[in-house]
């Protein structure tokens, strides 16, 4: 092999499952097995380069300023890629540049905009098997979330990951999974020391900066604490940079929200409909946040309704105070002109932000004193919480204003990033690059007026540099102190000493220019990592008022009502309605009551078909779910007692992959209610026993 494949079958051997990205130029090349796969995968050419064991080399490649949208592709079908760049210089290499891979692209850890879904969260999972149940950790890269969990058995796992619904899951290599993990999505095992609690505890205190993991709740979690290790350990694996936004764990409880299997996520159709439509479900209804921070913490809410009465009477004192004061219009307008500061954020601490993230931050913290202004000025006491969040960042506001260009280059590389006045050395090296042109305007006038050559040209290109063009004809008029530089088919070009002396002070003033505003960009990257926990707040802030604002206005709008929530139990609606079904009718929804209480704690519903007995099970069950979330409800009014549970038993079909009949799966579900249901639990049986004869069901 050739001292260039050599090094390619050295990097390839580090990560031998991965696709492997490999930059030579203005691409990055694929070999072997990769180019194949990849080739097949994206419908690239596939050629050949040089020759192995005999064997022509298989090669594919996709232009470098290209890859993020072959990245995304790859990703989206599963696919892991390591990203290979060159670090040497070419100039002093003696052999191939030097290369490493940098990065490794997985679906759980992505962090490019171009790759991520504005309004889903991009979850990495990893789980720990011990006798006592499992361990369960969660993390987004692109946010630096990180939370951590202890469950009892596979059937509770199972549920949290269905919550989750992570991009990736990394599990134990020996570990046994649960029947119902057998098909998840991403499943990447990893080896099992990863996972061992001492080892994990002393990693993840290493990068949260503690003595011990007490302050976060992990305390004698062994467990979370080995899902928690092996998921940092992937993080850093993969990333191969620090990890400052990863700076610290929060320890769930299952028990602290209002708890649904992924039985009954699908049949409440919280996130999509039965036919997979986003449009017809409660978040399609539901979502009209003005940012993609406020549409995944909706979507959060959504999907771990809590039973804290304390927090969620908060949620509907801001609601309340809200829809009194009719400020959310007004503050949506203002939530409207802010980024994404999450992913923003987290793109600063792994170093990959690019101008325009800056430039994008610099406009969004811009909006924070009008947007404390609006709060303030309402005095409800119910947003103070979310007015603290968002108390301005004068410093790092003057900051960007004053570094960063209006509007900045898309890239770093092309310069024009740091703004005009912010660093005097820039500003002078800059001043002798843009006086080329005038320097050029004089020499050619000169020049015609020494040569008598009225069509001579100086001119510039980035290949051959500064210039003096002559046509073919009046070539032979060239002075002798003119040096040929290029011939063309109808000119002549040519060099002189002044000009060659000009060419590398104009040429050397560029580079240093372009270094130093690097070095400026870099410095910048720095203050506002040191910044992070305060710009970390503020994206807290602007998620949170989204959300209230977002309930707010589908109550105002909907015509819902606040629930009470009580501590005695039971179920009293009045004018209930399934907020989906209403959303789609042309005419106007028949609402119904519901009374359900330790007297009277079965419901019994006959008609015919089409006659609304599933819709009312249900919008029932809706309604509970969204008192949960701290939001209003689709009723005129609504008591909602101790609830703990939802479960539902609504419709079935064969499990062929299981060898499982419809009533075996009704069966099943049944048996599943009838253990874990409790005085508090709702559930919801539809038309049980269908799957079989009239006689046996």
């Amino acid at each position: 092999h050739t001292p260039m494949m050599r090094q390619y079958l050295t990097l390839k051997a580090d990560v031998p499952d991965t696709v492997l990205f490999y930059r030579m130029g203005d691409f990055y090349e694929l070999f072997f097995d990769d180019a194949r796969r990849v080739a097949a995968l994206l419908d690239l050419t596939l050629t050949h380069r040089g020759q192995s064991a005999g064997e022509p080399i298989p090669m594919a490649g996709v232009p470098y300023h290209a890859a993020e949208g072959y990245l995304a592709r790859l990703v989206k079908m599963g696919e892991s890629v390591a990203i290979c760049e060159q670090i040497g210089d070419p100039a002093t290499s003696k052999g191939p540049v030097e290369r490493q891979v940098v990065r490794i692209v997985t679906p759980g850890t992505l962090t490019d905009e171009a790759l991520l879904e504005d309004k889903r969260d991009n979850l990495l999972a990893a789980i720990a098997q011990g006798k006592s149940g499992w361990g369960l950790a969660w993390a987004e890269l692109a946010s630096g979330r990180f939370r951590a969990m202890e469950l009892e058995d596979g059937e509770a796992l199972a549920a949290e990951l269905a919550r989750l619904a992570p991009a990736e899951l990394l599990y134990p290599e020996d570990a046994r999974l649960p029947g119902m993990l057998a098909d998840a999505r991403g499943r990447r095992p990893r080896p099992i020391w990863h996972f061992a609690a001492e080892s994990a505890e002393r990693a993840l205190c290493k990068q949260f900066g503690v003595h011990d993991l007490s302050g976060f709740g992990l305390a004698g979690h062994p467990l979370a604490i080995g899902a928690a290790g092996a998921l940092l350990a992937y993080l850093n694996d993969t990333q191969r940079a620090a990890l400052p936004h990863l700076s610290g764990i929060g320890m769930e409880r299952r028990e602290d929200g209002l708890l649904l299997d992924a039985i009954a996520r699908r049949n409440l159709e919280l996130d999509s409909s039965m036919s997979g439509e986003r449009r017809h479900s409660l978040l399609g209804v539901l979502d009209r946040s003005v940012t993609s921070l406020g549409a995944r913490e909706l979507r959060r809410w959504l999907h771990r309704p809590l039973r804290n009465r304390e927090v969620l009477l908060a949620r509907q004192e801001a609601i309340g105070a809200l829809i009194d004061t009719r400020a959310f219009d007004g503050l949506r307008d203002l939530l409207r002109e802010t980024a994404d500061v999450e992913r923003i954020l987290a793109r600063i601490a792994l170093r990959s932000a690019r101008p325009r993230d800056l430039s994008a931050l610099r406009q969004t913290l811009g909006q924070l004193p009008g947007l404390c202004g609006t709060l303030s000025a309402l005095n409800r006491h119910a947003l103070n919480d979310v007015q603290d969040q968002l108390k301005p960042l004068p410093e790092v506001h003057h900051l960007l204003s004053t570094a960063i260009a209006e509007p900045p280059a898309t890239l770093l590389r092309d310069g024009g990033v740091i703004a005009e006045g912010y660093d005097a050395e820039l500003d002078e090296l800059r001043t002798l690059s843009v006086n080329a042109d005038a320097f050029l305007l004089d020499l050619e006038r000169r020049e015609r007026e020494r040569t008598g050559i009225a069509t001579l040209k100086v001119a510039y290109n980035r290949v051959h540099g500064f210039y003096i063009e002559l046509s073919r004809t009046q070539a032979d008029k060239a002075p002798a102190d003119y040096i040929r530089r290029q011939t063309l088919k109808g000119a002549e070009r040519y060099i002189t000493p002044e000009l060659k002396a000009y060419e590398d002070k104009v040429l050397s003033a560029r580079e240093r220019a372009l270094s130093r505003e690097k070095l400026l960009y870099e410095g910048l990257i720095d203050t506002l990592i040191a910044h992070h926990a305060g710009i970390a707040r503020v994206a807290t802030g602007i998620a949170g008022l989204d959300v209230l604002c977002t309930l707010t206005e589908r109550a105002v709008t909907l015509d819902w009502c606040r629930p009470v929530l009580s501590d005695a139990p039971g179920i009293e609606i009045r004018g209930g309605r399934h907020p989906v079904v209403e959303a789609t009718l042309d005419g106007p929804f028949i609402a119904n009551d519901a009374d359900l209480s330790p007297e009277t704690s079965l419901l019994l519903i006959t008609g015919p078909n089409m006659g609304g007995k599933s819709t009312f099970m249900r919008q029932t069950a809706l309604i509970v779910l969204l008192a949960h979330i701290g939001g209003h409800v689709p009723a005129s009014a609504a008591r909602i007692g101790p609830i703990d549970r939802i479960f539902t038993r609504i419709g079935a079909s064969d499990d062929l992959a299981t060898g499982r009949s419809t009533f075996m799966v009704e069966m099943t579900e049944t048996a599943n209610i009838l253990h874990n249901a409790t005085a508090q639990s709702l559930v919801l049986m539809d038309e049980i026993g269908r799957g079989t004869s009239t006689f046996d069901g």
